[in-house]
């Protein structure tokens, strides 16, 4: 998809994940502060691989400014049944609107696969994020 702008103005871009993808989502998994503490078993052997990039609808959201294009973020959306089954920004990227940016593509990315729902199971620090961007 095309490029947008977060909150202070720096050019994001949102595309298709592909295979070579699969270690750097894996570590922004991994490296979540959300999974630290109590949550920590839940991501530590969390594997994003080329496989599951492939069978499932993933795209990245990438700093277009930095070299390389840094991932700050990505989901993934299954289509049957209809749910968005993974979210994440990196720790350092959260704050300047990429979830926000996120949510819309794939609300965008369901309306043109024709579903009117799509259920979202959240991680309990991330529930006022979703319940901000209109889930209910």
């Amino acid at each position: 998809m095309g490029s947008r702008a977060s909150s202070i103005s720096r050019p994001v871009t949102i595309r298709r994940a592909v295979a070579w993808d699969a270690e750097r989502l894996t570590r922004l998994v991994r490296g979540s502060g959300a999974y630290e503490g109590k949550y920590a078993a839940a991501a530590a052997g969390y594997r994003v691989g080329p496989d599951y990039i492939e069978a499932h609808r993933a795209f990245v959201a990438v700093g277009a400014e930095e070299h390389g294009g840094r991932v700050l973020g990505f989901y993934s959306l299954v289509l049957a049944p209809p749910e968005l089954d993974l979210l994440f920004v990196a720790d350092e990227a959260q704050g300047r609107d990429i979830g926000r940016l996120l949510v819309a593509h794939m609300q965008s990315e369901a309306r043109a696969a024709g579903l009117d729902r799509v259920k979202v199971v959240s991680h309990v620090p991330a529930e006022d994020f979703y319940h901000r961007v209109g889930a209910v």
